[in-house]
Parts: structure tokens; C-alpha cells; sequence
């Protein structure tokens, strides 16, 4: 069966690949071998260029799968390095393309450096077309393979939420707590730095609610002045302060049957808090100025980036509105430790925006992809989101360069060469990782780790980490 399945899969993707022809580039600068490899591949769609500068505006217009290339290339043919240097811009410009370098009889040093630099595979003159159409048909049948699987691939990577992109083990552990959440009521604290997408997933947990259909309304309590955001929130009579000229509905009212999304509630005044936390408990309001009480069904999810039991210490957030808000708390990793899915949420992100500017980018450059995955990204997603934008509008080329992100190639961490430090980075990443993938059970870290359970408490004392908010009993909602 397994055989059977995978060549119901391969002639799948024959089948559709040749709806569409196959194209292939040829480069080669002898007029009479060139007719010679035109008949000899009258079966696909054959370009042909006898230089460096045809080649590349070739490619560029018409992206072929496949390239035959010959090494000796015009304005030195009896050279190489016009060669090579055609291979190197043409797998920079198009990554996936299979190039087959043809050399001269017994030149196997320049093909094998040919093939270090990317190049597929190569083949030496003289030419047999009957073994040069299988390298080539081969190639092809490659191509076409890695490039369903980078389809399929792409689909597996996708968060099991519609709209958001979640790689990292972190982040697809955040998706499936949210999955189980959202079809109760049960109040939900978002806790993640800036720019994480606490929002973004609040509109998850209603859009998977029963509520779906009805309202989601979002208030953000550190954007309102702080004489305003009761009447915001709870509305207001008429006449009940200066400038109160008619009633007005406040937010909650509004969410009555739907979901209220409260972002930066630590930031809610301390007077303030006493009357969300009956509302909380009794699911009833009063206006400001007004004396009647008005029961609402809603659903709350609430949101901060700060540490919730630091502004209990100084006094300014209730603990007992806290253990309201959260019976259960989602922790949204930072940007930074979704290191498995930062290059796949930047390529999806560029899509996006490149589909949005109407700018044919293919994607990323070596350079950019290195300062990528080196940035810290302190502003998080947001940031990352910000600067794919600013690249899209700014990058010349197909590709978008660290310096179109406005990046450093090495990202923020080039000097960082402190043995030491290193080695720390390195320790405290793999901990986490351990920890993720064993939701927080300290034997199984410690044995994917190869250390004993009294070094990893240690360890995890020396890092500042704990193994709770890694947990079954976190991500099935456990106090």
C-alpha cells in the first residue's frame, strides 16, 4: 500500500506538471551544438542564450525549472569563471532552479567546484544525448518533487487557527490551548510582550466561540484617559457629568451576547477595577449616573504586557481582579524564541505584502535570511511585520536584501563572541526546547537533554526558567 500510495502521489504531480510544459534554459555559446540540444529537447519548452547577461534576462522571464549551462561561456570560453560566476547569479536569483553544468572531456576539478557552488549535477563532452535527456528529465522529475513538498510543507507549517502563522513549538502549543478554549466562556488572560499578537489571537478565540457570529469589541485601557474609560466602558446617563448630552452605550453593553476583548488591563486605573471585578462576578453594569442595574452576557478575554504579579506587588492591580481575569492564561512567547518558525512567518509575511504592492519579490536573499535569523526583534512580530513592509516598497531586485529590511547581515548578535555568553545562549535555548517538547516534565527534559534532574533544576535556577509554563496542567487551563 505505501508503494502504492507514493506513485499515485508522483504521477499526481506529473499529471499536473504537464498541463503545464516543462522550460528549460539552455546556455551555450556554439552555434551548432546549441541546434543540435534544441532537437535533441523538442519535447519541452526551450530557451536558449549563448551568454551571461541572455542567460539571467532568460531566467527572469521565464523562470525555468531547469538550466543546461556550459562552463566555457563568451568573453573567455576557454575559461571558466564566466561560467561559474552565470551559475552563481542564477542560483541566487532563483534558489529551487536545477542547473547541469556541461564541461569539457576530463575537466572533473571545475565540475566538482561547479557543484559545491549549487550547481545540480554535471556532465563532459563529448555530448550523448540519449544520457543527457535523462539528467535532464531527472532534474525536472526533482524539481517537481521538492517543489510539492515545499507545498505540502507549507501547509503542514500552517497554525491550526485560520490567519495566523504558528511554526514554533511554543507558538503551535499557544494554538492548540486556544483550540480548547474557545468554545466555553471561561474568562482567558492573554500575558506576551508587545507586538506578539495578543490581539490577533483574541480574534481567534471569539472567531472559534459559539459567539462567532455576534460582536467582538476591543478597548484598549492605557489608550483612554483615565476620567473617560469608565464611561467607555460602562457608558453613561444623560446629564450624568459635563458634556454628557444623551445616554451613551458603553463597550460592554455593546459585546452583550458577543466577546469583550480588554487590551492592557494592567493598565486600568486601581479606582476603576473594583467595578470591573463585580461585573466580572455578577455579569450585571451600571451606567455612570445611573441606578439601574443591567445584566449582560458577554465574553471576557483580557490582555497585557506586563507582569501581573509584579503590579500586585506594587499595589497597582487587585489580586482578586487578577485570579478573575485569568482563569485561564495563555503565555504568548516572544518573537525571539520562535526560532523554528521565524523564517516561515518573514516568508509568508512577504507574500503578503509583496501580492499587496503588486511586486513580483521571489524572496529573500542569503544576506537577509542570515540577519533574520540572527535579530533579536525587540519590537517582535510587529516589528518584523514593519519591516517586510518598508522592504517590499524599498528592494530593487527579485530578492529582498538585509539592507531593504534595514538590517545588519549578521543581525545584532555579530559581536557576540564571549565564549562564555555563547555558551550560555546555546544552554538556556536548549532548555527551553527540552522543555517545550516535553510539556514541562523535568524527566523527560532532563533525559533529551542527556543530564540528571538535579543539574537541569539547576540549571533552570541559574536561567531564571520554570517547567509550569510548559505544562499539561497550563495548557489544559490547571490553576
Amino acid at each position: 500500500m505505501p508503494f502504492m500510495a507514493s506513485s499515485l502521489a508522483s504521477a499526481s504531480v506529473k499529471d499536473n506538471m504537464s498541463e503545464q510544459a516543462r522550460k528549460l534554459l539552455i546556455v551555450e555559446d556554439d552555434p551548432g551544438l546549441l541546434n543540435q540540444l534544441k532537437w535533441c529537447f523538442e519535447g519541452y519548452d526551450v530557451y536558449t542564450a549563448e551568454n551571461r547577461e541572455a542567460a539571467i534576462a532568460e531566467l527572469r522571464r521565464h523562470e525555468p525549472a531547469v538550466v543546461l549551462q556550459d562552463l566555457g561561456l563568451p568573453p573567455k570560453p576557454e575559461g571558466v569563471e564566466e561560467g561559474l560566476a552565470t551559475l552563481s547569479e542564477t542560483l541566487q536569483l532563483a534558489p529551487h532552479t536545477k542547473v547541469i553544468v556541461v564541461t569539457g572531456n576530463g575537466d572533473q576539478e571545475n565540475a566538482l567546484t561547479a557543484v559545491a557552488r549549487g550547481a545540480y549535477d554535471f556532465y563532459e563532452k563529448p555530448v550523448d544525448t540519449d544520457t543527457l535527456k535523462l539528467l535532464v528529465d531527472r532534474a525536472f522529475n526533482i524539481a517537481e518533487l521538492e517543489g510539492e513538498n515545499r507545498r505540502l510543507q507549507s501547509q503542514v507549517n500552517e497554525s491550526p487557527l485560520d490567519g495566523i502563522v504558528a511554526s514554533s513549538e511554543g507558538m503551535l502549543a499557544v494554538c492548540r490551548m486556544i483550540e480548547k478554549v474557545a468554545p466555553t466562556d471561561v474568562t482567558t488572560l492573554l500575558l506576551g510582550e508587545s507586538g506578539t499578537g495578543k490581539e490577533l489571537l483574541s480574534r481567534a478565540l471569539h472567531r472559534l466561540s459559539p459567539r462567532a457570529d455576534q460582536n467582538f469589541v476591543a478597548i484598549n485601557c492605557a489608550a483612554i484617559p483615565e476620567n473617560l474609560l469608565e464611561s467607555e466602558l460602562f457608558g453613561h446617563e444623560k446629564g450624568s457629568f459635563t458634556g454628557a448630552h444623551k445616554q451613551a452605550i458603553g463597550k460592554v453593553e455593546l459585546a452583550s451576547g458577543g466577546t469583550l476583548f480588554l487590551d492592557e488591563i494592567g493598565d486600568m486605573p486601581i479606582a476603576l477595577q473594583a467595578k470591573m471585578l463585580r461585573f466580572l462576578q455578577e455579569r450585571v453594569i451600571e451606567r455612570v449616573g445611573g441606578r439601574r442595574e443591567i445584566p449582560v452576557d458577554v465574553r471576557v478575554i483580557c490582555a497585557t504586557n506586563q507582569n501581573p504579579e509584579a503590579i500586585i506587588k506594587e499595589g497597582l492591580f487587585r489580586e482578586d481582579l487578577y485570579y478573575r481575569v485569568s482563569e485561564i492564561t495563555i503565555n504568548i512567547p516572544p518573537f525571539r524564541d520562535r526560532e523554528e518558525g521565524r523564517l516561515i512567518l518573514a516568508r509568508t509575511l512577504l507574500q503578503k505584502y509583496s501580492k499587496l504592492q503588486k511586486r513580483a519579490i521571489n524572496g529573500f536573499a542569503d544576506d537577509a535570511i542570515t540577519a533574520i535569523e540572527a535579530y533579536s526583534w525587540p519590537g517582535n512580530v510587529r516589528e518584523l511585520e514593519n519591516k517586510i513592509k518598508g522592504a517590499v516598497i524599498m528592494a530593487d531586485g527579485k530578492m529582498v536584501t538585509a539592507k531593504d529590511l534595514g538590517l545588519q547581515e549578521g543581525g545584532d548578535d555579530t559581536g557576540l563572541l564571549n565564549l562564555r555568553e555563547v555558551r550560555q545562549l546555546a544552554e538556556s535555548k536548549a532548555i527551553r526546547v527540552a522543555l517545550t517538547k516535553s510539556y514541562g516534565n523535568i524527566s523527560k527534559a532532563a533525559e533529551l537533554l542527556g543530564i540528571t534532574r538535579p543539574t537541569l533544576y539547576d540549571l533552570l535556577n541559574k536561567y531564571g526558567l520554570s517547567s509550569d509554563s510548559y505544562s499539561k496542567r497550563a495548557l489544559s487551563g490547571g490553576e
